[in-house]
């Protein structure tokens, strides 16, 4: 797995963007500037994300969301499992 989070990413299991793998890796999201941690899907390329819209649900139950505009960034949150045993490998080496 690369270190380099996806473009278009949702939390909502029913979404084409929707991937369990990245998501249990956490991902960071910073927009315009500032940490989000409530972000339900977000766009690298487009520059959107979208967000609970306060206690809203539609009809189904799920949380009514709006689409804010602006310079995203997203990173990984935890290393991948594969770099965490080369890391530990390098470590060890360091202190001996």
């Amino acid at each position: 797995m690369s270190d380099t989070p996806p473009d278009h990413l949702s939390t909502n299991p029913r979404s084409p963007q929707f991937d369990m793998d990245v998501l249990q890796r956490g991902i960071g999201i910073r927009f315009k500037g500032r940490e989000r941690k409530d972000v339900e899907e977000y766009c690298i390329s487009e520059g959107w994300i979208r967000v609970a819209a306060g206690k809203s649900r539609d009809r189904h139950g799920n949380p009514l969301t709006i689409k804010l505009n602006g310079e995203v960034e997203a990173w990984f949150e935890n290393p991948a499992p594969d770099a965490e045993g080369k890391d530990g490998e390098a470590k060890a080496a360091d202190a001996e």
